[in-house]
């Protein structure tokens, strides 16, 4: 089933896009998602951690995605 991906931050650097769609298995979890996202992008393993929201809501790596879902790839911000 795809999903659609926004990236942000240096995630949006790295893969030198803001957006994608990707194929995830049925009952595919965040926790598959990050692994099978990062097989296929493995420039994001320079980033040490990210939040994942799904349908503008942040996601626990145990919940499943569904076909036509919004998942955004939040690496952490700093400012000053």
């Amino acid at each position: 089933m795809k999903i659609q991906v926004l990236l942000f931050g240096i995630a949006t650097d790295l893969l030198q896009t803001s957006s994608f769609e990707f194929e995830v298995s049925e009952g595919c979890t965040i926790e598959d998602f990050k692994k099978a996202v990062t097989a296929k992008y493995p420039q994001l393993k320079n980033i040490n951690s990210y939040a994942v929201a799904v349908n503008e809501t942040y996601a626990s790596d145990e919940m499943i995605l569904n076909q036509n879902d919004i998942v955004a790839i939040i690496p952490p911000v700093s400012g000053g």
